[in-house]
């Protein structure tokens, strides 16, 4: 990002303020829609919360595989991780190709003094917003089933945020480099989200997959997210595992951020 912009009126406008204006853009939109939407977006971790840690989980009891902790206990704080990830890919995939593609609108913003790196980090911190309110919800929710056992729940909140964003960086540069209908974000729903959901510890430890496909799990920010967030709420945390699995994260949403920075300069530049 450029350390500042100049509006209309010659005014300096800092760069985290005009992120801020993109992220008052939304504001403005949102503030008409945000029953409706804060209940889309929160719904689905939620109904597998209910089949799942309720439901399914009334079957299964306490033992090495959870830890020793109830299954809804167990799966809760994962849940709330995968739905944190789900809605950021959903809100930096089709939207982001948007106001490329359709709406543009990506122009009409990146035409006034707010450069496209500012853009993104507006969008950035957008979507970081949409993932706490949505988990908020989920955490009261869950709360009222008994899902939390101490109050490191907060900490499973901002882990879900942060592995939402590690997501969401990725997925808008993958955004900014496509121009045709989104056919890829379909791929990437069925093939990489989901599979990931499945696998990567959310429902049931990743030691009953087999050993030559484990790594599939260890490469999968969700399941570095699980782990943290199981670690705040359950089992602790260890030092020199926190650090991988944080170092990973931040890693995946540094390199994501450079590759959708470079990409939306170069596609609004042109």
């Amino acid at each position: 990002m450029t350390v500042a912009s100049t509006t209309a009126a010659g005014r300096v406008v800092g760069s985290w303020r005009a992120a801020w204006l993109r992220v008052e853009g939304h504001w403005v939109w949102y503030r008409r829609y945000w029953t409706a939407n804060l209940y889309s977006s929160g719904l689905q971790p939620l109904l597998f919360l209910l089949a799942m840690g309720v439901g399914f989980g009334s079957q299964v009891r306490p033992g090495a595989a959870t830890g020793g902790f109830s299954y809804l206990h167990f799966v809760a704080p994962a849940l709330l991780v995968a739905g944190a990830v789900q809605n950021a890919v959903g809100e930096s995939s089709f939207p982001v190709l948007s106001g490329f593609k359709w709406q543009r609108d990506y122009y009409a913003v990146t035409a006034t003094p707010v450069s496209p790196g500012q853009l993104l980090g507006g969008q950035l911190i957008w979507v970081g917003l949409r993932l706490f309110l949505a988990g908020s919800v989920y955490v009261l929710v869950a709360w009222a089933f008994g899902a939390w056992l101490n109050a490191g729940v907060l900490l499973v909140l901002l882990v879900g945020v942060g592995t939402g964003l590690a997501c969401a960086a990725v997925v808008m540069a993958v955004a900014a480099t496509t121009y045709d209908e989104g056919t890829r974000f379909t791929s990437i729903f069925r093939f990489v989200v989901m599979p990931m959901m499945l696998f990567s510890g959310t429902f049931f430890p990743i030691s009953q997959i087999p050993e030559a496909l484990r790594w599939l799990a260890w490469i999968s920010p969700l399941w570095h997210g699980n782990e943290l967030a199981r670690g705040v709420t359950l089992e602790g945390l260890q030092v020199l595992p926190t650090l991988g699995h944080v170092a990973y994260l931040v890693a995946l949403f540094a390199v994501g951020g450079l590759l959708a920075r470079r990409y939306f300069y170069r596609r609004l530049a042109s």
